[in-house]
């Protein structure tokens, strides 16, 4: 039996409060990454730890169509 995934709303907060820390998009807050930088890291493998872990949350938002959870906290 699989376990329903928890919404963790401090998490959203983070995602949105957090800013890119390098690369292309540094300084843009992680809910603003684009989807195509999104894509490319999910093949190259994203960075470990906390920001690797975000940008992954961030690409399985978009990925799964549900970006809009985003537009009431921006």
């Amino acid at each position: 039996m699989s376990e329903t995934p928890q919404f963790d709303p401090k998490a959203m907060i983070e995602l949105i409060e957090t800013r890119m820390p390098f690369g292309k998009h540094q300084g843009c807050r992680m809910i603003d990454l684009p989807e195509t930088y999104l894509v490319w890291f999910a093949g190259q493998g994203f960075p470990e730890g906390k920001i690797g872990r975000m940008m992954q949350s961030v690409y399985e938002v978009k990925l799964n169509g549900l970006e809009s959870l985003f537009d009431p906290l921006r």
